[in-house]
């Protein structure tokens, strides 16, 4: 996909429908240490020169792995497109997985997972991602486990490469300043002409049901309503969360505005009633994730241990007055601004056209344009925030994390 804009920079990225919920417990953690392992080098390339080849440019190079796919990316300026667009290429197509850096990098990826087993916050958001799908790879942690990494061997991310990393689950974005025929000749040079296939998808574009129904499977399990861990720590971590519908859902529109309402920024009710209000934490916010097939809702704070149970109740007040009570007209209005602003501010910056086009492109398999999701936004009632609220907000939906001092 090719996104020409005003700018002085240029973006590549791919994008790989290959994330930890298309693993096994066998394999937990591939895709994420396959995501390591493509920066260490090719047949033409050491480590080093990758890296150099970008960032000896003024560019910016990474990637990330999340529960449904991997991206890789480049930013550079604009005259230097062919380079990221070969680096990225060579890459995807040819990396070597050799076996001293695979040693290596395990050894990063197990100080990787021991770094964030050592942050509470982390720690409970993913038990409680655990928790809300307790039988499916969707609870399970991006970078793995070590029983599981402490296994592999260079041959398994070459066997899972081949598997996953296919034209069918890649998609292409090329952002910027630069000239649309050149780009897609540079592509297909380098990609194939399979480059431009689209992930699979029903003959009406979408991946997944628009019924307006919950299109949580069944197989995600039944969410466990409470979990707890303790540290050595002084404050008590609260996530709390609740099992929603996936991105296909008509109803992601009013499900976003729900959440910036409740605990979006420092005009958030949750914001104002927990902390500013009544002093209960220094930082509290929400956030709605969706997935292909289900999503959650999730409120995360930190607390003083004698304050939790109080700082709880607060956070069920706001949640069930979102439910009974229709939100005003002037704070619908101030929200969606919000909403759209922040999205269109966003915009202004490469590689966050970059991320909305492949994440979309691979969700939805078709363009999604950002005029159609500021119309989304838009098109919210406050009765579609109440009806989603009582949708989601479900008692059998919820789940809740807690990081406890030890005592």
């Amino acid at each position: 996909m090719f996104v020409p804009c005003e700018a002085e920079s240029v973006a590549v990225g791919l994008f790989i429908a290959s994330g930890s919920r298309h693993e096994t417990a066998k394999t937990a953690g591939i895709s994420h240490f396959i995501e390591h392992m493509l920066f260490k080098g090719t047949p033409t390339r050491k480590p080093v020169d990758i890296t150099r080849a970008i960032e000896g440019r003024g560019g910016n190079f990474n990637a990330c792995t999340g529960e449904e796919a991997t991206c890789y990316f480049a930013h550079l300026p604009c005259e230097y497109l062919a380079e990221a667009v070969d680096i990225l290429s060579d890459m995807y197509l040819r990396a070597t997985i050799p076996s001293d850096e695979f040693a290596r990098e395990k050894q990063v990826i197990l100080e990787e997972i021991r770094m964030y087993a050592d942050e509470p916050d982390s720690v409970a958001m993913e038990n409680l991602q655990r928790a809300l799908f307790p039988t499916s790879t969707l609870g399970a942690p991006v970078a793995g486990t070590p029983e599981s990494l402490r296994p592999m061997k260079p041959v398994d991310l070459k066997r899972y490469i081949k598997s996953h990393y296919l034209p069918s689950n890649t998609v292409v974005v090329i952002v910027g300043n630069f000239d649309e025929a050149r780009a897609v000749n540079l592509a297909e040079k380098s990609f194939g002409r399979e480059a431009k296939s689209l992930p699979h998808q029903k003959k009406d574009g979408s991946l997944f049901s628009r019924s307006g129904k919950d299109s949580a499977s069944p197989l995600l399990g039944k969410p466990i309503s409470r979990v707890s861990a303790s540290k050595e720590i002084a404050q008590t971590q609260l996530a709390l969360g609740y099992r929603t519908f996936g991105i296909c859902d008509n109803r992601k529109y009013a499900a976003t505005v729900m959440d910036a309402i409740l605990g979006r920024g420092m005009s958030s009710r949750l914001f104002q009633e927990v902390r500013e209000k009544r002093g209960l934490s220094y930082d509290i916010s929400s956030r709605m994730q969706f997935f292909q097939d289900a999503g959650m809702f999730t409120v995360t704070a930190g607390l003083d241990p004698s304050k939790a149970k109080d700082a709880l109740d607060t956070i069920d007040r706001e949640l069930r007055r979102i439910r009974e009570k229709s939100i005003s007209a002037a704070e619908l209005k101030r929200t969606k601004e919000f909403l759209i602003g922040n999205f269109r501010l966003s915009h202004e910056k490469v590689t966050s056209k970059l991320f909305f086009y492949g994440q979309t492109m691979l969700s939805f398999g078709r363009l999604v344009s950002p005029q159609e999701q500021v119309e989304g936004i838009r098109a919210v009632t406050a009765a579609d925030v109440k009806a989603v609220a009582n949708a989601i907000l479900k008692q059998s939906n919820r789940s809740i994390s807690w990081v406890v001092p030890r005592s």
